[in-house]
């Protein structure tokens, strides 16, 4: 049996990280400086124009003090988990 996986929510995934930027009142600037990425880099992320490697999102956790899953954890907002078949 094939299981259709659903598209990431990508939307999602960038206002989370724009939402969690917001509520600590950090500039691209402040969070660049606390994860050691570029300013260009965050805007692009939060922008659309580039999704960021896995590498990008756990400097972004550490900065800002989350587990990556919680900021990971939106990329799924909005789908059913697949069913389970019991033995």
């Amino acid at each position: 049996m094939t299981i259709s996986v659903p598209d990431p929510n990508l939307s999602a995934l960038r206002m989370e990280l724009a939402r969690a930027r917001a509520v600590r009142g950090w500039t691209y600037d402040q969070l660049a400086e606390r994860s050691g990425l570029a300013r260009r880099t965050l805007i692009e992320i939060e922008q659309g124009r580039t999704v960021g490697s896995l590498k990008t999102w756990h400097a972004l956790a550490h900065a800002l003090g989350v587990p990556i899953g919680q900021l990971l954890g939106v990329l799924c907002e909005g789908h059913q988990p697949p069913a389970t078949s019991s033995s």
